[in-house]
């Protein structure tokens, strides 16, 4: 396809991109906005590690058009919160050591942050029901699953 100017809104600014409307928006995200917290991982939407939230739901952004995502609110893990002040869902996983490699972590943070728009209390079910189809091979599924009740509110304190 030929590249075309597309308006995307990205963690609430516009930008103005040039790229074939069929290109994945991952690679948007990555190569063009310099966006690096989605991840590429599988490339067939089958690991997380790509997820973004397109108008509040997460979307897994290396199987979607970017042609299909303008005039859409786009939020990845940088929209989130900073370095200095973190989101509450990005604080929660910090504070749990909810990553061995990291490399799942976008996944499960953006993913969360989606559960918990919808269903602010989660059960740990719901919680795992959510996360089913976001893939960690180092094996922290339990500081994950305590980040995700951390940051709905329903753990309080750290395992020691």
């Amino acid at each position: 396809m030929t590249p075309t100017p597309i308006r995307l809104t990205v963690n609430g600014r516009i930008h103005e991109i040039t790229a074939a409307r069929d290109t994945p928006l991952l690679y948007v995200l990555r190569n063009d906005l310099a966006l690096n917290g989605p991840k590429y991982g599988c490339g067939l939407g089958e690991c997380g590690t790509c997820t973004v939230l397109i108008d509040g739901a997460a979307a897994r952004s290396c199987v979607i058009p970017v042609g299909g995502c303008a005039g859409r609110d786009i939020v990845t893990l940088e929209g989130l919160g900073t370095r200095d002040k973190p989101d509450v869902v990005q604080q929660a996983f910090i504070d749990e050591q909810a990553a061995q490699c990291g490399y799942c972590l976008n996944g499960m943070i953006m993913t969360t942050k989606a559960l918990l728009a919808i269903n602010p209390r989660p059960t740990e079910p719901e919680a795992l029901a959510a996360l089913r189809y976001n893939l960690c091979r180092c094996g922290t599924h339990v500081e994950i699953l305590r980040a995700v009740m951390r940051a709905s509110g329903q753990l309080t304190e750290a395992a020691d």
